[in-house]
């Protein structure tokens, strides 16, 4: 099983940009299809961004066009670039696998907000 680490959160005024990481371990990383999902306060997680073992992407409609998700199997490491960050956007990011999700991390928080 994979064991996850996110970082690179914090706290952006609308219109900016972060990149998140997502450190892997345990496993064979590059075998796995792996998501970025977000929990905001009072909301069930939602999946954002995916990418599958060759590196084909897909992403939820409101983040279309401002995210991206990439992976470098060399290092185990999965990555999301937030562009034109909104404050919907503000919530707990969590990398995980998918179409199941395993163990979760501890997440990063982002904050939009002026």
């Amino acid at each position: 099983q994979v064991q996850l680490v996110e970082s690179g959160g914090g706290l952006v005024q609308p219109g900016g940009s972060l990149r998140l990481s997502c450190a892997a371990s345990g496993s064979i990383f590059s075998f796995y299809a792996m998501g970025w999902y977000r929990q905001a306060p009072g909301k069930q997680r939602e999946l954002v961004a995916t990418i599958t073992s060759s590196s084909v992407t897909t992403y939820v409609d409101s983040v279309k066009g401002r995210f991206a998700i990439s992976r470098d199997n060399a290092k185990n490491m999965l990555y999301l670039q937030m562009n034109s960050l909104k404050p919907d956007d503000t919530a707990v990011y969590y990398c995980n696998t998918i179409p199941r999700p395993g163990n979760w991390g501890q997440g990063t928080q982002v904050t939009v907000s002026s």
